[in-house]
């Protein structure tokens, strides 16, 4: 959520930040006339208990002295009427501004390029990982059909399109990978959470997915829970109507959960072998920071993230999004996507974002200062990794002329050392 002050000195500024990010700008019109009409019911409220201390007063001077105070009870009864009509108002239009402030997305950073959607993001940077054993491997979904640990059609009769189902030494690579995501991640300073999977609404709005992507989130009746569809949701909230103290940030931590999305209008896109799925499993990694460091801890963040895929020897590069293809909740954006031979695309397997107190606000997490000052902290979030589309790009990257897959070397420890799934 944006803060109400930045809406009141400088709407123009928002205006641009939404037509940069491709919302109508009328919505700043929208939120600063809401925004304008509650400081107008602030301002009548107050002068509406200025004038009832002073009748209260002079009921008190009339009552010493001897004189009638019948009059001025009955001004002060009018008076107290127009003060409850007025709290009312008041309290309506906190809320209406509320409605509206969650449908604004954060503010693009300065250093976001300009760009409508994905064709105008920037690539920082490609980095070459091992050489790929084969010049025109298989198709993941081919070779891992071959191989029997992909079993594509087994997941669609028992859940629908876009659900996987993996067998012997192919859920044996996933749980690899989850192993070897989790403990990297650990002597990199994160600390491990297992978090529910499902959650209330307002945890969604705290974290930012909603009321904007509900279309995109399986929901449980009659309980009204959520299936999370990134364990950033439940993270994002930990520290919900809590203070830290300074000394204790920035705070690091990281989840393994499986992750649930609808997809909601991606038909007909990606829809054959691992790419896009409803279900799927990913190590999340976020940091709770001060707000004067927290665009140096994206960069390290960014950093943890690289360090996994250059491990693995995969192909990557570095995309920095423009502000019209940011997240809702992103000031600031860096998508990690390696290189998928068998299908020749790039993939993006980790977006790492900073939503500076844009969650925060929302979540009203805070750090107290040591002069004794609150202010609301930072929040970063990045996956470290997702694992079905590494887990494409190493089928696809380490195949062997025999039809075999290569398994890299960081992951044989996890896989009974073994050198080849076949």
């Amino acid at each position: 959520m944006i803060d109400r002050k930045y809406i009141r000195q400088d709407v123009l500024s928002l205006k641009k930040a939404l037509q940069r990010r491709g919302e109508s700008p009328e919505l700043a019109d929208r939120v600063n006339e809401v925004f304008k009409q509650l400081i107008d019911i602030k301002k009548q409220s107050d002068s509406l208990r200025q004038q009832r201390n002073e009748k209260s007063k002079q009921v008190g001077l009339n009552k010493r002295n001897g004189l009638d105070t019948e009059d001025i009870m009955q001004e002060l009864k009018v008076l107290s009427e127009k003060i409850k009509d007025a709290e009312v108002r008041e309290k309506e239009l906190d809320t209406a501004l509320k409605t509206v402030l969650y449908t604004i997305p954060n503010i693009p950073h300065a250093s976001v390029p300009d760009g409508e959607d994905e064709k105008d993001n920037v690539v920082i940077k490609e980095v070459d990982g091992v050489k790929s054993l084969l010049e025109n491997p298989k198709p993941h979904y081919e070779i891992g059909e071959k191989l029997d640990i992909l079993l594509l059609k087994t997941g669609s009769m028992l859940s629908g399109s876009r659900f996987t189902f993996l067998k012997g030494q192919g859920a044996k690579l996933e749980r690899a990978l989850l192993s070897f995501f989790l403990e990297e991640n650990e002597k990199r300073g994160y600390t491990e959470i297992m978090p529910p999977y499902l959650v209330r609404e307002d945890i969604l709005y705290g974290s930012g997915q909603l009321p904007k992507f509900r279309d995109e989130l399986y929901k449980t009746e009659p309980d009204n829970l959520y299936l999370i569809p990134t364990a950033e949701v439940p993270l994002a909230n930990m520290y919900r109507d809590k203070i830290i103290n300074e000394s204790e940030l920035p705070l690091k931590f990281m989840a393994y959960t499986p992750c649930f999305r609808r997809e909601a209008g991606s038909y007909g896109k990606d829809v054959r072998g691992m790419v896009r799925l409803h279900q799927f499993n990913k190590v999340e990694l976020f940091k709770y920071t001060l707000p004067e460091n927290s665009y140096d801890e994206l960069e390290s963040m960014r950093a943890d993230a690289e360090a996994l895929l250059r491990k693995l020897g995969l192909k990557y590069r570095v995309v920095s999004l423009c502000a019209g293809d940011l997240g809702f909740s992103a000031a600031k954006t860096y998508d990690l996507e390696v290189y998928s031979p068998g299908i020749k695309k790039w993939l993006e397997v980790s977006s790492i974002s900073n939503t500076e107190d844009f969650q925060a606000r929302r979540t009203m997490t805070r750090v107290r200062r040591k002069n004794g000052k609150t202010e609301y902290v930072h929040t970063l979030n990045g996956s470290g990794l997702a694992t079905p589309r590494i887990f494409v790009a190493i089928l696809e990257h380490y195949q062997t002329e025999d039809g075999r897959i290569a398994i890299p070397e960081v992951l044989k420890k996890y896989m009974e050392n073994r050198e080849f799934i076949s």
